[in-house]
C-alpha cells in the first residue's frame, strides 16, 4: 500500500511544542507534588494560572449555587440550549465590555457591539493575525515573549514573527532603535510587516509599559502604516500604586491616531481565573475587522451556558471590586514575599509590579554564559531541585540566564516549599557541584580557568584539578 500524503499544516514543525516551557509541564505531569502522597515531586511554577482569588468565586457560586438551575438568570434553559448568533449573547458581551472597562480604571469606552467573542485569548490572537496579515508576512514581537505565541500566530496562519530584541540593561523596555532594527531586518528579508504585537502587563516580565513606550510605538507604527495588537490579559494583575495604562487609554483620548489599527485582545483565563472557562474577546474600532472575525469565531465558540453564568458573576458590580481589590492585594504580598525570599538566598528579579510570576536573573549561577549553560542550570533545577520553571530561552530572552518562575497558580505553603527547596540546594553547596558534574570534563576546565567563578568554586569543592579535569583521550 503506497504512502497517504499529510497536508502541509500537519507536517509543519511550527507549533513550538518541542520548547523547554512544555517539556517542562510534561515532567511535572508525570511526577506532581503533593504534600502527603508525593512531597518529593515536582512543583509546578512554570504555569501562569491566578488561584489567588479561587476562594472568593466559589464562595460566590455557593451564594448563588440557583444559576445552574437558571433562577434569576433572566433567561431560560430552551433559550439558552438552542443556537444562539455566533456575535454572543447580548446581554453577555454587555457584561464583559463593563468588566473590561473596570479593570482599565473606567479611563477607557468599551462597546460591547465591537467585541467578538473567541475561546480564550489563544483564538484571539490567531484570528487577528488571520485578519492583519497573509502566509509569508510578520509581525514584530517585543522580546521576551510568551512561548506560546510561536504557535497561535505562526502555525495555522503561516505568519512569521520577527524578534523585537529587548535587553536587561533597560528592564527589557521596547525602544526605538530596537524596532526600528526589527523592521528594517524584516524588509531586507523582503518581508512585509503588519503589526507590532505587544503583551501589557508584559508575560514573562512582570512589568506594564509605561505610557511614553506605549506612544512610542503606536507613533512607530502610525510612521510605518502598520497594526498594533496589545493583549492585555493580565491587565487586572496590577498590584502597584501606578495605574494600569491600556493602549486604549491613549488612543481614545487623542486624535492623533487611527483607531481602526489599534486592537485589543483579552480574556477572562488570567485576570477572573478561569481559564477551563475559555472566554476570550477581540475588542476594535475597525469594522472589517469584526466582521472577519466575528467569521472566524464561529470555529471556536463559547457555550451559551458558559456566558449566562459569567454575565450573573460580570454584573455583580459590589463583588467585581471586591475581587479585584483582594487579588491585586494577595499578589502584591504574595510578590514581595517570593522576591525577598529569593533576595535572601542570593538571587535577584525584577522588580515587576503586575501578572502571576516573576523574572527571576540566575546568570550567576550558569557554568557557561550561553544556551547551553542555561539548559544544563533549567535540567538541575527540575531534576535535582523538583521545580518545574521556565527558562528564558524558550521566552526567546536575548540574554541566557533569566527563568520565569510563576507564584499564582499555588498556595502560600506550597511556595515556601519552593523557596525551602532552592534554599537548601545552595546551601549545601549542590549548585555548583551539579553544575561542573552536569558538564564534560573538557567543559569543566575550559570553565574554570575563564570567568566562570561557579565552576571554579565547584572544582574545588569536589577535590578537582587540573589534572583532573584534563580531556579524555580519543579512541583508537
Amino acid at each position: 500500500m503506497g504512502f497517504c500524503s499529510l497536508s502541509t499544516l500537519a507536517m509543519a514543525d511550527r507549533h513550538g511544542e518541542d520548547s523547554p516551557y512544555f517539556a517542562g509541564w510534561k515532567a511535572y505531569d508525570l511526577n506532581p507534588y503533593d504534600l502527603l502522597y508525593n512531597p518529593s515531586g515536582i512543583i509546578q511554577m512554570g504555569l501562569a494560572e491566578n488561584q489567588v482569588g479561587t476562594d472568593l468565586l466559589e464562595e460566590w457560586l455557593e451564594k448563588h449555587s440557583d444559576i445552574p438551575t437558571w433562577k434569576g438568570t433572566l433567561t431560560s434553559f430552551k433559550q439558552t440550549a438552542l443556537y444562539q448568533d455566533y456575535h454572543g449573547l447580548a446581554n453577555f458581551r454587555k457584561a464583559l465590555a463593563n468588566f473590561m472597562a473596570e479593570v482599565r480604571g473606567r479611563r477607557v469606552k468599551i462597546d460591547p457591539d465591537m467585541i467578538v467573542l473567541t475561546a480564550g485569548a489563544t483564538a484571539g490572537n490567531e484570528i487577528l493575525t488571520f485578519c492583519i496579515a497573509d502566509p509569508g508576512e510578520a509581525l514584530l514581537v517585543p522580546t521576551p515573549y510568551y512561548p506560546g505565541f510561536d504557535r497561535d500566530l505562526r502555525w495555522r496562519t503561516g505568519v512569521d514573527i520577527i524578534p523585537v530584541k529587548c535587553y536587561s540593561y533597560n528592564n527589557f523596555e521596547v525602544t526605538l532603535p530596537a524596532l526600528e532594527k526589527a523592521y528594517q531586518e524584516g524588509l531586507s528579508k523582503k518581508q512585509s510587516i503588519k503589526a507590532i504585537l505587544i503583551t501589557n502587563p508584559s508575560n514573562p516580565l512582570g512589568l506594564t509599559i509605561s505610557p511614553q513606550t506605549l506612544t512610542m510605538i503606536l507613533d512607530f507604527a502610525a510612521e510605518k502604516s502598520i497594526h498594533v495588537i496589545s493583549d492585555e490579559v493580565y491587565a487586572g494583575t496590577v498590584f502597584s500604586s501606578q495605574p494600569f495604562t491600556s493602549i486604549l487609554e491613549i488612543v481614545q483620548s487623542s486624535n492623533k491616531y487611527d483607531p481602526e489599527t489599534v486592537h485589543v485582545v483579552y480574556s477572562l483565563s488570567k485576570d477572573l481565573g478561569l481559564p477551563g472557562f475559555r472566554i476570550g474577546a477581540i475588542y476594535s474600532s475597525n469594522p472589517r475587522i469584526i466582521t472577519a472575525s466575528r467569521r472566524m469565531s464561529s470555529f471556536s465558540l463559547i457555550s451559551s451556558q458558559t456566558q449566562v453564568l459569567l454575565k450573573c458573576l460580570l454584573s455583580d458590580s459590589g463583588f467585581i471590586a471586591e475581587y479585584l481589590a483582594t487579588i491585586k492585594e494577595r499578589l502584591k504580598r504574595r510578590h514581595g514575599e517570593f522576591k525577598r525570599g529569593l533576595k535572601e538566598i542570593g538571587i535577584d528579579s525584577l522588580e515587576g509590579n503586575a501578572g502571576l510570576f516573576s523574572w527571576v536573573n540566575l546568570r550567576n549561577l550558569l557554568v557557561c554564559d550561553n544556551w547551553d549553560g542555561e539548559m544544563k542550570l533549567w535540567r538541575v533545577i527540575l531534576e535535582e531541585i523538583g521545580l518545574n520553571v521556565s527558562p528564558g530561552c524558550s521566552f526567546h530572552c536575548e540574554e541566557p540566564g533569566w527563568f520565569r518562575v510563576c507564584y499564582g497558580n499555588m498556595s502560600e505553603d506550597e511556595m515556601n516549599v519552593a523557596l525551602g527547596r532552592i534554599k537548601a540546594f545552595m546551601s549545601a553547596g549542590r549548585a555548583q557541584e551539579i553544575a561542573v558534574l552536569s558538564m564534560g570534563k573538557t567543559d569543566a576546565l575550559a570553565a574554570a580557568e575563564g570567568s566562570s567563578g561557579v565552576a571554579a568554586a565547584a572544582c574545588t569543592s569536589l577535590g578537582l584539578d587540573a589534572g583532573d579535569l584534563q580531556p579524555e583521550p580519543l579512541a583508537h
